[in-house]
């Protein structure tokens, strides 16, 4: 993004909204929604900056602007707080308009109301009472904004959108909580209420980002998210589709039709979530696109009324089955097909997504449960084990996705054959899983640590265990805080082995208890007795346990995992 393009400085209200700016909020972004928690929050904030001794200034977060001109900007995120101030200053206005009604200092606040007025509201017309705004709303809220609110008239509460509602709440809300404020204070009202709306306004500021289009706006979305801002990219993407409509002149039941769909799929994965989703839509049908290429890709390549409906038909037709993947528990699928999902979720692993959803719209039920057991068996090779980068593995799900959707795939051999690439081999699955240490002190590694054992124990014995079951932990035999009886390992050599998974093996929870940090001697007999066979199989066949037993014990296991995690297509 060059410098002419993106543009940073902290600003304070005032300064935002006292200096002859004015501000947009899009037409199609979504409603206001702040509730009492939010109100609460705000007015929190406010009170710790107005009162004596208060703090000098207090940090409101990022406001995202877009603008050509610098005079007029477009709040596409921000608009919330833009909003909920706007309503405060309204708040206060009431207030002063009740004094004057009262016959308490007339003129004075006459005057303070008009300054108020023009400096963070706008220039009302004395005729018609018609407000040249410095806040516009977006389609759903200006109106209501324009006619009732500002001219500070009667609320009329019915025939109105739940977002409306919202506005007038927050608007009585906050002329409550300012007039109590107000009573509290020593002195002339009228002063107090300009004071404390001249001090909030100078000690709240923004961080302000302003950019000159959509796709520097996305690439701001998608920097501030990476370090852990939460801004929602879905608004801008809405935003983006309901202009090609509004452009199109569109009737305004079919605009209604899309943002009904729209906000119903928003509200089945939440906004955050979107954006993944999307992409995991987009490269299951269309091009190959890494996130921050998201935006400017739909731009390009959605650009009239036919391409937005048919791109948001194609995701309400995903939507079922990434949910399934994300949250498999809620989802339809049998229980073999549920397993498979939760497996990819405990991994951690989201590449195969649109070959997946690919696989799921054109495959058989019976090849499609095929694929996606071999997208379990490759994230546990190729991701979990082999830690292997996950670039070049996007791109080999992608193209084996587009083959699929060019319907010139339809059995799961094939699918899987285009696989072969991330697919680890024999050999060097064994080298790496003989090698693999799993730090079990991280609940997600404790759980993957259960699963391969409990995996691996249907290999050798046949018994099938639920490997998230409270019946049974995992025992470290060389312990993680070793005491006595643990001689024969160096410190370095407890730290570089404890938590391989050749040391690692699974007991009864009530025999697991006692042992602790008791030497192998002690621990030795509780594991004979084990129900568990590799656990017996441990105890059986060494006297003792050492480092060269470890590492031993380990090349044995990960022959057996090379015959459970498999893909006879490939293999």
């Amino acid at each position: 993004m060059s410098a002419t393009n993106f543009k940073t400085e902290n600003n304070t209200y005032r300064k935002l909204i006292g200096n002859g700016l004015t501000y947009r909020i899009p037409r199609f972004q979504r409603d206001y929604s702040w509730t009492d928690a939010e109100w609460e929050d705000l007015w929190a904030d406010i009170q710790g900056t107005v009162q004596e001794g208060g703090e000098p200034a207090h940090y409101m977060g990022y406001l995202v602007l877009q603008s050509q001109d610098e005079k007029s900007f477009d709040v596409i995120d921000g608009q919330q707080r833009l909003t909920t101030l706007s309503l405060i200053v309204l708040a206060v206005l009431k207030n002063l308009q009740r004094l004057i009604d009262e016959g308490k200092n007339p003129d004075h606040n006459r005057q303070r109301l008009d300054q108020i007025r023009n400096t963070y509201v706008g220039y009302l017309d004395p005729v018609t009472l018609v407000t040249r705004n410095k806040l516009t709303l977006n389609r759903n809220n200006d109106s209501y904004f324009k006619t009732y609110l500002v001219p500070l008239g009667h609320l009329p509460q019915r025939g109105f959108r739940a977002s409306e509602h919202s506005l007038r709440k927050a608007f009585e809300w906050y002329d409550k909580r300012v007039r109590d404020y107000v009573k509290k204070q020593v002195g002339d009202e009228g002063v107090a209420l300009a004071s404390l709306l001249e001090t909030m306004s100078d000690r709240l500021f923004f961080t302000v980002i302003s950019v000159t289009d959509e796709l520097n706006a996305y690439k701001v979305f998608e920097t501030l998210n990476a370090r852990g801002v939460r801004l929602s990219s879905t608004d801008l993407l809405k935003n983006y589709l309901f202009s090609v409509l509004s452009k199109s002149n569109e009737h305004a039941h079919e605009m209604q039709v899309l943002e009904d769909r729209w906000e119903s799929m928003v509200s089945r994965l939440g906004a955050e979530s979107f954006p993944d989703f999307l992409r995991s839509h987009w490269n299951s049908r269309k091009t190959f696109v890494r996130q921050s290429d998201l935006f400017k890709t739909i731009r390009q390549r959605v650009t009239d009324r036919a391409s937005v409906f048919e791109l948001l038909r194609g995701m309400e037709e995903d939507m079922d089955t990434y949910l399934a993947l994300t949250n498999p528990e809620s989802s339809h699928w049998n229980a073999t097909l549920k397993s498979h999902a939760q497996q990819l979720r405990m991994f951690r692993v989201r590449q195969p997504f649109p070959l997946i959803l690919a696989a799921h719209r054109a495959l058989p039920p019976e090849q499609f449960a095929k694929v996606l057991r071999g997208c379990v068996v490759i994230a546990l090779r190729y991701n979990v084990i082999g830690n292997q980068p996950t670039n070049e593995q996007e791109r080999v799900y992608y193209a084996a996705a587009q083959k699929i959707q060019a319907e010139s795939m339809t059995h799961a051999g094939d699918v899987l054959a285009c696989l072969q690439e991330i697919y680890p081999r024999d050999e060097s699955f064994k080298a790496m899983f003989a090698d693999k240490v799993i730090r079990t002190t991280d609940a997600r590694n404790n759980r993957v640590v259960r699963y391969i054992l409990c995996e691996l124990e249907r290999q050798h014995s046949g018994l099938d265990y639920e490997f998230e079951s409270d019946a049974f932990n995992i025992e470290h035999v060389l312990p993680q805080n070793p005491e006595q009886g643990w001689g024969q390992f160096t410190d370095e050599e407890v730290e570089a082995l404890v938590y391989r998974l050749g040391n690692m093996v699974l007991l009864a929870r009530g025999a697991n208890k006692d042992l602790g940090n008791a030497s192998y001697a002690v621990k030795r007999p509780v594991l004979l007795a084990s129900g568990f066979g590799l656990t017996h199989k441990l105890a059986d066949g060494n006297a003792d346990w050492t480092p060269e037993r470890i590492a031993a014990r380990q090349k044995t296991l990960a022959k057996l995992a090379a015959v459970v995690w498999r893909i006879d297509q490939i293999s």
